[in-house]
C-alpha cells in the first residue's frame, strides 16, 4: 500500500499518511506540533488515530474495547478473597458435618468428636471472616449474601442433628431457629428505613449458642454433661432477649423513617 499513488487510494493528500506526506501528520498531533491542512480529515490521518483509539466526542482519549472486559475482571477477582474463602470453607464443612454427626448411628464417640472438629472450625471462621472483610475492606455482595446463609447452616444442622438424635429437646431447636429466621426476615421488611445494627447481646448470644452445641455435640459425661445443659440454657435466655430487642429496634426504625418521609413530603409542598 504504500507504493500506491496517491490517486489510487481515493486521490487526496491526506491519504498518503503512511507514506509520510505533511496531510497525514498524525504523528505530529501526538507530540504536540501542528497538524497540515489535512490531518483531521483526511482519510489517512483518521485511520492513524483508529489504530490507536480515535478521541471521543469530546475531545478526550476513548476507552480501549478491552477496558470493560478489564475491570469486569478485576471485580470477579475480587470475590476470592480471604474472607469469602472461609465462608466458601464454612458452607463445605455443613454436609461434611452432617456425615460425621450421623455415622454409625450418630453415636461413635470418635465421629461425635471430628464432627465437634468441624463445627469448632466454622464457628471459628465465621469469626474472623466478618473481621477480615471489614478491617481490610473486603467486603462483596456475595460475602453479605453467603455469609449468614453459612451461619445459618451450620448452627441449623447441628440442632436438627441433636434433636434428631434424641440429644437436645426440639422445642430448643425451634427456639433458636425461629428467632433467627425471625429477625433476619425482620431486617428484610425494614431494610427500607434502615439497617439494624448488630448488638453486643447478639454476639454473646452467638458465643453462648456455639459454646452450648459444642458441648452437646461432644459425648461428654459426669459434671460436663450437666454444665452443659446451663450453658445451653443461658444461651437460650440471650436468644430470646436479643430477638426482643431487635423487634424493638425494628419498631423504632419504622417509626422514625415513616416520620422523616412525612416531614420530607411535607417540606417538598412548600
Amino acid at each position: 500500500m504504500s507504493g500506491a499513488p496517491a490517486s489510487a487510494a481515493g486521490g487526496s493528500p491526506g491519504a498518503t499518511g503512511a507514506t509520510g506526506a505533511p496531510g497525514a501528520s498524525g504523528g505530529q498531533r501526538a507530540s504536540g506540533g501542528p497538524g497540515g491542512p489535512g490531518a483531521s480529515s483526511g482519510p489517512g490521518a483518521s485511520g492513524a488515530h483508529g489504530a490507536a483509539g480515535a478521541p471521543d466526542a469530546e475531545g478526550g482519549p476513548k476507552t480501549p474495547r478491552g477496558g470493560k472486559l478489564g475491570a469486569a475482571a478485576v471485580n470477579q477477582a475480587s470475590l476470592w478473597n480471604i474472607a469469602n474463602i472461609l465462608t466458601m470453607i464454612r458452607l463445605v464443612l455443613v454436609p461434611g458435618f452432617v456425615v460425621l454427626m450421623l455415622a454409625d448411628g450418630g453415636y461413635d464417640p470418635a465421629m461425635r468428636a471430628w464432627a465437634w472438629a468441624a463445627f469448632a472450625v466454622a464457628m471459628i471462621t465465621d469469626i474472623f471472616d466478618g473481621h477480615l472483610a471489614r478491617t481490610y475492606n473486603l467486603v462483596t455482595d456475595f460475602g453479605k449474601i453467603a455469609d449468614p446463609i453459612a451461619d445459618k447452616a451450620i448452627m441449623g444442622a447441628a440442632l436438627i442433628c441433636l434433636s434428631g438424635l434424641g440429644d437436645l429437646p426440639w422445642w430448643v431447636t425451634i427456639v433458636i431457629l425461629g428467632r433467627e429466621l425471625g429477625v433476619t426476615l425482620l431486617r428484610f421488611v425494614v431494610i427500607r428505613y434502615g439497617v439494624i445494627p448488630a448488638s453486643r447481646g447478639g454476639k454473646l448470644k452467638t458465643l453462648a449458642q456455639g459454646t452450648a452445641v459444642g458441648m452437646y455435640i461432644l459425648p461428654l459425661t459426669g459434671l460436663l454433661a450437666s454444665l452443659r445443659f446451663w450453658v445451653m440454657g443461658v444461651a437460650i435466655v440471650l436468644t430470646v432477649v436479643t430477638g426482643l430487642d431487635y423487634v424493638r429496634q425494628a419498631i423504632v426504625l419504622r417509626r422514625r423513617g415513616i416520620a422523616e418521609r412525612r416531614a420530607a413530603a411535607v417540606e417538598a409542598e412548600r
